[in-house]
């Protein structure tokens, strides 16, 4: 080995030995990381992968159980939330878990029962943003027994079932809904193949509204058995309506929009996309107050 070759050689190792001890002084142990940056990195995570951070150690499952991380949770699977394996679990997550911090939850139909409802009403005063999700519904639960309902919400979304009908359960709801001020029925839409088919109307628009007379917005997406009839009625009932949209309901032709837009001064947006054929060929400069 000749002296260029030696000192390259010992340059090399050099070098290798000071960048390992600059990037040891740059890496940071997760341990030695405070609690709010924790909790912060925390906070990116979806709660399955929260509820896994649990299981490394009694640290970081403190900071996973924070009532801060469980503020809006999503209990539908297929749309990213956290499965749960049974209705106990889930009233032991409303008690111990969920409690004052919850603002926002999304139930599919397994979990919509009363005892559910019962214990958001009593232990969950501050949640605001309810989804009932009933879209794959065979049957509905047993609500006979339901005395009581989460009565601050300010945002309600009901997705409906094709034959499912829901006035039994919402006859037990309505006295709760008042403070209501924006409202989503998502219907069956998707799912609707055969323009021949039976619609079942399976939710009272008429009687909803009736009962949520404070609205600001309303979005009836794709449900098939909306008429004028309906929007005519809305338009009776909610003058403090700012939004409303009715894409994809087929059945809307358009002739209630003069009375809607006479009736909601408030009024500022309109959506009707992909409505009935005749809407399309309506020339809404033509209507009286038109937005």
């Amino acid at each position: 080995m000749n002296f260029r070759d030696f000192v390259r050689r010992i340059s090399a190792a050099g070098f290798s030995r000071d960048f390992a001890k600059e990037e040891n002084r740059n890496s940071v142990d997760m341990d030695t990381l405070p609690n709010k940056v924790l909790l912060q990195i925390f906070s990116y995570l979806p709660h399955k992968e929260i509820l896994k951070s649990a299981q490394v150690c009694k640290k970081w499952r403190a900071i996973a159980y924070d009532p801060r991380l469980w503020k809006a949770v999503s209990l539908r699977p297929s749309y990213g939330g956290l499965e749960i394996s049974s209705i106990e679990a889930l009233l032991a997550l409303i008690s111990v878990r969920f409690g004052p911090s919850l603002n926002l939850i999304e139930l599919q139909t397994d979990q919509i029962t009363a005892p559910v409802l019962h214990d958001l009403a009593a232990k969950c005063p501050n949640l605001q943003y309810l989804t009932l999700d009933f879209s794959n519904a065979a049957q509905l639960h047993d609500f006979s027994e339901l005395q009581s309902f989460p009565s601050r919400l300010r945002s309600l979304t009901v997705c409906l079932s094709e034959n499912i009908f829901l006035e039994g359960f919402l006859r037990k709801v309505y006295s709760f809904i008042g403070t209501l001020e924006v409202l989503h029925i998502i219907g069956t839409f998707e799912k609707w193949e055969d323009e021949e088919e039976e619609v079942y109307e399976t939710i009272n628009i008429n009687k909803l509204k009736s009962f949520t007379p404070n609205l600001r917005v309303m979005n009836l997406w794709g449900v098939p058995f909306l008429t004028d009839e309906h929007i005519e009625s809305i338009a009776a009932s909610l003058p403090l309506l700012e939004c409303l949209s009715f894409n994809f309901c087929q059945a809307v032709t358009g002739s209630s929009l003069k009375q809607l837009l006479q009736r909601c001064k408030r009024l500022r947006s309109l959506h009707m996309e992909q409505t009935s054929d005749h809407l399309s060929l309506l020339d809404i400069s033509k209507v009286p107050y038109a937005l």
